[in-house]
């Protein structure tokens, strides 16, 4: 068995190869068993699956191990990620579970599968991943077979929450397309639009582990250009897409795709005295306008870091740039791609103007993410090499202004920032520049990568 199935926020490889009949029953038995040592008189796990064509079978090999532990299987049967949180939070005919478990692949490849994990309404992460992979990889036993659930409906039931939480809505004349991706999404988004009597159009809505359309990614801008191209029509007001799980989105106008941290600006003016906590790759310019008004956080990168921080301060709200939203604001503090859909279209209810407020933002140039393979065994000793030559920096270095260490480095100089971090699903270093210019943002980038190849030929 292969170590890396275990990363940092979840576990993930691929079918049968890496996530094999013994392996899932094992992950089934050692976490029933760590939610029994955290919560000892827990009785119930549910467990949810997304679209991938191996899920179901996943789902039977898990519910062996859960069972063979001492725990109950709630199965909600195929749903979105954010429908498998809300069961935490959710009584079930006088059944509530301890845990849940959601198998997914998110946006990886068609032949991937995994497990996102949440233990007495906590994420399951880090260092509590990896000692599960140690527990498993010690375990020669064979687990026996027994795939006895009982049914849940987690489906309708968080569908009936999201209609009665915005009945409200009105929308007259206004009119949206959604890109589903072929993932979770189209389980559920056309009965919430139909009982809220908002007027759609739906791309790719049929669930298909293959995804035949285009990989279910809505942070990579080729997988929106169907929706681009129905938003060049005139048609529609905004869109909305969706990766394969649902608990991510990209909002688009027929001018701007608003990316998580602007959004993050947007939802914030709605929410008194708001606190909100962005990751490291998050724009200056939201950390900058929210502290105008409220109070803006910045760190590490990861949806089960955020949840773990929204919990700790109580934050108002979350946000990643690739679309993870989390609203503790009248909900439960989970990243919920659907939830945050219909608060936006509350926004747009309310006369909100996208367009206008983005332009009326400090304009900043931001690169994508660019990413240099590395290898697992010097990713964060390369981080730490960066650290300590900042330090005392070069002689033709720029000016720092300031240097943030929460995840990686984030370099601030005089008009823009660069960030270097280690990857922590993959053996790579991400990096991210923005500057007040274009041309900025590229001295920035080639003097942190000039620093870094110094370090690398030494």
């Amino acid at each position: 068995m292969s170590t890396s199935i275990f990363r940092e926020y979840d576990i993930r490889g691929i079918f049968e190869k890496e996530l094999n009949k013994d392996i899932v029953k094992k992950i089934g038995y050692y976490l029933a068993k760590a939610l029994i040592k955290k919560t000892p008189n827990a009785k119930f796990i549910a467990v949810g699956y997304d679209a991938r064509l191996h899920s179901p079978t996943l789902k039977g090999w898990l519910s062996s191990g859960i069972n063979n532990a001492g725990l109950e299987v709630l199965d909600m049967g195929l749903v979105p990620t954010p429908a498998n949180y809300f069961a935490n939070f959710t009584d079930f005919d006088g059944l509530k579970s301890d845990g849940s478990v959601m198998i997914t692949g998110s946006h990886n490849p068609p032949e991937y599968n995994g497990f996102k994990i949440t233990l007495d309404k906590d994420p399951f992460f880090g260092e509590e991943i990896y000692a599960l992979g140690r527990e498993i990889l010690a375990d020669k036993s064979t687990i026996k077979d027994n795939e006895i659930t009982i049914s849940i409906d987690s489906k309708n039931k968080y569908i009936d929450f999201i209609v009665n939480h915005f009945s409200h809505l009105k929308l007259e004349n206004k009119k949206f397309v959604f890109d589903c991706g072929n993932g979770v999404a189209g389980v559920v988004l056309r009965e919430i639009l139909d009982r809220l009597n908002i007027k759609y159009k739906i791309l790719f809505e049929e669930p298909d582990g293959n995804f035949p359309n285009h990989h279910p990614d809505p942070s990579d801008e080729h997988t929106l250009e169907d929706i681009k191209k129905e938003l060049a029509t005139g048609e529609y007001d905004f869109g909305f897409a969706y990766d394969g799980d649902a608990d991510r989105i990209a909002l688009l106008s027929p001018k701007y795709n608003f990316k998580g941290d602007i959004l993050a600006i947007f939802f914030s003016k709605f929410i008194k005295n708001p606190t909100v906590i962005g990751e490291v790759k998050c724009s200056q310019v939201m950390y900058d306008t929210i502290n105008s008004y409220g109070k803006a956080i910045m760190y590490k990168t990861g949806h089960s870091n955020l949840k773990v921080k929204i919990k700790e301060t109580n934050a108002d709200f979350a946000a990643e740039v690739s679309g993870h939203l989390f609203f503790n604001d009248r909900y439960f503090g989970f990243d919920d791609a659907l939830y945050a859909t219909f608060r936006a279209l509350e926004l747009i209810d309310d006369g909100f103007d996208f367009d206008k407020e983005f332009e009326a933002l400090p304009q900043v140039y931001s690169t994508p993410e660019i990413n240099i393979t590395v290898t697992e065994d010097t990713k964060f000793k390369i981080i730490e090499d960066l650290k300590k030559a900042l330090e005392n920096p070069p002689a033709d270095f720029l000016k720092i202004k300031d240097i943030i260490t929460v995840d990686g480095v984030r370099v601030i100089f005089e008009n823009g920032w660069g960030l270097v971090r280690a990857s922590n699903t993959t053996p790579k270093l991400v990096t991210r520049f923005e500057a007040n210019t274009e041309e900025n943002a590229k001295i920035y980038e080639n003097v942190l990568m000039k620093l870094f190849k110094q370090l690398q030929g030494k």
